[in-house]
This record gives C-alpha cells, sequence and structure tokens, in this order.
C-alpha cells in the first residue's frame, strides 16, 4: 500500500507540473520589455512618541517625547523575462528620504539614521538590483530585494524599507501550492545606506550583537479549497537560532455578506544560550528557545467586522526577532507597540473594523482594538503586565488624478506595570502617512 501510495502521488505530481508548465508563466511571456514595469511610491509620515510619568526620551536622555517628520521615495523597476526556455530578467530599486522636522533631542523613532555628532540625517538613500531566472513557473532572483516569509521578512514601518541581499527562490508549478527557499547574506536596517547586516541581538549592556552572517529560508503554501489555505516555514539563522512556522486559515461563509474567519499561526524556536543575548527574564537563563502561538476568530457582517484573539508565548525567554527581519512576527497580538510575547506572557485581543463603503463613502475605513497581556515571567520583580489600545482611520481616493493617494492616521496608548517597565515606558505613540503609488510603466 504504501509503495502504491508514493506512486499516485508521484504521478499527480508529475501530472499538474506538466498540465501547468503546458500554459507556465514563461510559455506567456512578452519579453523583457514587454512586461516590464515601473513604479514610484512616495510617503511622508509623520510620528510622535509622547512618555509620560517624567519619563525621559529613552533615545537621547532628554525631552519626553520623539518627533520625526521626513517625506521618502521608492523607485522600483522590474523588467520583464526574456522569451524561450528559460527567461532572464532584471529588477532595479533606488530610494531615497529627506527629512522635514526632528532634532537631535526628539530623534529615536527610526525615521532617520543618526550622523556622527548624534543629530538626526538630514536625507539619505541607497540603490541596489537582482538578476532574474525564470523557468515555467519557477523563479531564481538574486540580488536586494524584499522579503515576506513568516521567518524572515522585511520591514517598511517607516520611511524606508529594510533590504535583504540573497537568492530567493520561488516555485508555482502545481495550481494551488506555492513554495519558497533562500538564503541571505545581509539584511540592511531601514535608516541604512549601505548592505551591513543589521545589529544582532543586544548585550546585558544594551549594545548591539554579532550581526547576522547568514539565513536559511524554506516556506510551502497550499489552497485546499477556496476557503481552507495552510502554511509551514522554516529558518536556520546561522549563529542564532533554528525556528518553524505554522498557520492555518479557514474561512465559513454564513450568508450573503456574512462570514466567520479563523486564523491560527505558531512558531517555534530553538537556539543555544549566548552570553551576549540579552536577559529578559533578569535570572541568568540566556536560552532562546520559545514557543508562540495564536489563535484568532473574525466575524465579518457587511461593514463591520469583529475579531477576538488569544495567544500565548512559553519557553526560556521572550521571542526574539530583528535580525532575521523586523516584520518576523506573524501573529494575532503583533500590533504598534507591543507584541505581547514575553517570557509565558498570555494576551487577548477584541478589536472592531468598518468599511465605510457600505455606507456611500467607499476608501474611508476604521479600526479599533484592544489587547491586554498578563503572566509575564520577570524574576524578582513579580508577574508582568501590559496593555495597548489602537484605534486607526485611513481614506484611499477612489479616482480621478489622485486615484490611490492615501491618508492614514495610527494611535497607540500604551502602558505597562512596573514589574513590565523595562520593556517599554507608558507612551502615547501618533503617526500620520501619506501615501501615493505611481504606476510609471
Amino acid at each position: 500500500m504504501r509503495v502504491m501510495k508514493w506512486s499516485m502521488i508521484a504521478l499527480a505530481v508529475a501530472a499538474g507540473t506538466s498540465q501547468f508548465a503546458v500554459a507556465s508563466s514563461q510559455d506567456d511571456s512578452k519579453g523583457f520589455f514587454g512586461d516590464q514595469s515601473l513604479k514610484l511610491k512616495t510617503r511622508m509620515e509623520y510620528m510622535n512618541r509622547d512618555y509620560k510619568n517624567g519619563v525621559s526620551n529613552p533615545s537621547s536622555g532628554t525631552s519626553g517625547y520623539r518627533q520625526d517628520t521626513g517625506v521618502s521615495q521608492l523607485l522600483n523597476y522590474e523588467s520583464g523575462f526574456t522569451q524561450g526556455t528559460v527567461g532572464f530578467g532584471l529588477d532595479a530599486m533606488a530610494m531615497g528620504s529627506v527629512k522635514l522636522d526632528g532634532g537631535s533631542g526628539r530623534r529615536g523613532n527610526g525615521l532617520f539614521a543618526n550622523d556622527s555628532d548624534g543629530n538626526p540625517e538630514k536625507s539619505q538613500g541607497k540603490l541596489g538590483g537582482a538578476v532574474k531566472f525564470r523557468l515555467s513557473d519557477t523563479v531564481l532572483k538574486y540580488g536586494q530585494q524584499f522579503v515576506a516569509s513568516p521567518v524572515f521578512a522585511t520591514d517598511d514601518s517607516r520611511l524606508l524599507p529594510e533590504v535583504a541581499t540573497g537568492t530567493l527562490i520561488t516555485s508555482k508549478e502545481i495550481k494551488g501550492l506555492e513554495l519558497n527557499a533562500g538564503r541571505f547574506t545581509s539584511l540592511s536596517k531601514q535608516t541604512g545606506m549601505g548592505r551591513d547586516s543589521i545589529g544582532g541581538l543586544p548585550d546585558e549592556n544594551g549594545n548591539g550583537g554579532k550581526g547576522l552572517t547568514n539565513i536559511n529560508i524554506f516556506g510551502a503554501s497550499y489552497a485546499f479549497t477556496d476557503n481552507f489555505t495552510g502554511a509551514v516555514a522554516a529558518s536556520d539563522a546561522d549563529d542564532y537560532f533554528k525556528k518553524y512556522y505554522v498557520n492555518l486559515n479557514y474561512t465559513l461563509p454564513i450568508a450573503e455578506n456574512q462570514s466567520l474567519n479563523f486564523d491560527l499561526n505558531g512558531y517555534k524556536t530553538k537556539g543555544e544560550s549566548r552570553g551576549d543575548l540579552v536577559d529578559a527574564i533578569g535570572d541568568g537563563t540566556l536560552g532562546v528557545d520559545n514557543n508562540l502561538w495564536s489563535l484568532a476568530a473574525a466575524y465579518s457582517l457587511g461593514a463591520h467586522k469583529f475579531t477576538v484573539a488569544y495567544q500565548q508565548s512559553s519557553g526560556d525567554n521572550a521571542y526574539y526577532y530583528g535580525v532575521d527581519g523586523n516584520s518576523t512576527i506573524f501573529v494575532s497580538n503583533s500590533i504598534q507597540i507591543s507584541d505581547f510575547v514575553g517570557r509565558e506572557e498570555k494576551s487577548w485581543q477584541a478589536r472592531y473594523d468598518l468599511n465605510m463603503a457600505t455606507y456611500g463613502v467607499p476608501g474611508l475605513s476604521f479600526m479599533t482594538r484592544y489587547v491586554k497581556g498578563d503572566n509575564i515571567n520577570v524574576a524578582n520583580a513579580g508577574e508582568g503586565k501590559e496593555y495597548e489600545w489602537n484605534l486607526e482611520s485611513k481614506y484611499v481616493v477612489q479616482e480621478g488624478p489622485a486615484k490611490d493617494l492615501s491618508f492614514r492616521v495610527r494611535y497607540a496608548n500604551y502602558r505597562s506595570n512596573q514589574a513590565y517597565s523595562g520593556y517599554s515606558p507608558d507612551l502615547y505613540d501618533t503617526r500620520l502617512i501619506v501615501e501615493y503609488p505611481l504606476n510609471i510603466l
């Protein structure tokens, strides 16, 4: 039976591959210039963090708030693939930002790098490029690129995005199945202008540890049905840890404009104890072993969506990420300020979304959510607790010369008790983001 079973699987895979190779993306190629695109994204961001209870700015040690404003532009060119069995193409990117406001006494929001005198840079920029090859529906890309894997994800939450350097293979040979494998050797931070590795995990003095040397990643996602998908991923970051990820997402249609969605995410991190890692617990435990999972249920009814979520972290320490990309945390309660991933932390979320298109204002949406975390294991300090409330509104222009121009306001109120105050001081976080994407080619 086992031989027959595997023979049938092999036959199905071969048949699927043959079926979709006949009408593959490469067969439909219009050539290097025929499928090219050139896009320009302009972003203006204002960000203010107001620290309460007399806490000074942790970055400057002076005033109790951080405030920056800047404008960035990201020009992204993607060629098509040359025709033939194996297609060849090139991608290129150019990006830069200019500071509009923000002095040395208010620095620290991550919008700009600091110069040698500790003042925010007035401007910054970087270039990048990649070569790519396509065979059937499989693409190999090497060079500078943006990555969105659950175990290695570049961050785009400030003016400029992180940029990874390495090789990524993406295969979509079988309908519904996507496979990814890659090896990356550096990750420039959002304010970095070179290709140096992003700083490693901080040591006990708060200084950056050893940067990323290499990271290998693998991922697979499959659409079992139109309403049920699953994904797995794994990574091995040299000298740091190994990560494993799983996701299951199911949507249950109930009636017209009414559905129930379930989203399960889980991480398992394993690594050796290291002397240069922060001991987040304070009891000398320096391991990075951690289990983190979340389950969210969202009920949609016309313009309204109501979400509840539960998340739990356990293991030797908190969940670590950053050296593998500052967006490498695909769980429900990772929100504007906190990720709610402390050691042994349990957290709950309640969220409400409103789409105003139903009420005659297409493009306008609102969101509010509240997350509370407790049971955090903090040595010699008792139980750590934290909570965060977010409020957000976004409007996207639907037509006319300014089509796709968006305005977004984000607000967060974060608080923690004395036992967990070392994670972040109490603060208010306000952001205004204006973005305009333009398709030039």
